[in-house]
């Protein structure tokens, strides 16, 4: 049954036998928002009505999760169970990418065909952060976010420290960085699920072209953000002036601005 969301034309994307619920609105310059564990919350929504207002074209797909549906903790436990069975995601995988991100990238390139510019920007969260790295490896991603990039699972150092991608497709990445073509991520710094060896891995990887916003949520912190703070831009965003949550989704933006050059064609 499809679902509405007001503001938002829905439409279906098939691509190498794979088809999946796109939700599209705005103008502009494209940006791909690939939302977290559940699913299409109202706060991603909220995060996608933002960028749209900044003056951009959205697609958001639905690969899991029941668009809408308020997230509990319930239903984040069988949304990600469900997304760790599933062969379009490898959720423990540290040597090759999920294959729902060759789906995507054709959604992003398609997107370009449509909107033009110098590419199109992506943000990935919790479980799909690391797709916005994965999907860079075609040229037409010119801005790559990694919000709380979850995957691989961290069950052990070394899925911990892990990108969860091909040798290939490291350098590749690499490459890109090389030529210009910056990385932005963010985290918490006690999220469980992101550790500070994965911001390292990045580091690594892309030098001066990875950057890097890791917010403060260790015990006492000056903003009172919890322990267990996870999604930087929906969740536990707070909208306040000067809230390190709200800095961090105005990089984001400003990023978009800058990569994809909406401020030249205004």
């Amino acid at each position: 049954m499809a679902i509405d969301i007001p503001g938002f034309d829905q439409n279906q994307a098939s691509f190498d036998n794979r088809t999946y619920p796109v939700y599209r609105a705005g103008s502009g310059p494209g940006v791909i928002v690939i939302h977290e564990v559940p699913g299409v919350t109202p706060p991603v929504v909220a995060f996608a009505r933002r960028v749209v207002d900044r003056g951009f074209t959205v697609v958001m797909p639905s690969l899991f999760g029941t668009p809408l549906k308020p997230r509990t903790a319930q239903y984040a436990a069988t949304s990600l169970i469900r997304a760790c069975v599933s062969r379009e995601f490898h959720c423990l995988a540290t040597d090759r990418a999920s294959p729902v991100t060759v789906w995507l990238r054709h959604l992003a390139r398609r997107l370009h065909e449509e909107v033009g510019g110098p590419g199109v920007g992506v943000v990935g969260m919790c479980l799909t952060g690391g797709f916005a790295l994965a999907m860079m490896v075609d040229d037409t991603v010119a801005a790559p976010v990694l919000s709380q990039p979850a995957n691989p699972l961290p069950l052990g150092s070394a899925r911990q420290a892990s990108l969860g991608l091909s040798r290939e497709d490291l350098a590749t990445v690499r490459r890109r960085g090389e030529e210009g073509c910056q990385v932005l991520g963010l985290r918490f710094t006690a999220d469980p699920t992101v550790r500070a060896s994965r911001f390292e891995t990045l580091r690594d990887l892309l030098g001066d072209g990875f950057i890097g916003v890791e917010i403060d949520s260790s015990a006492g912190n000056e903003h009172g953000i919890r322990r267990l703070a996870h999604s930087v831009l929906t969740e536990d965003l707070v909208d306040e002036e000067d809230h390190p949550t709200l800095e961090a989704l105005d990089q984001v933006l400003s990023f978009f601005d800058t990569k994809l050059n909406i401020t030249e064609s205004e």
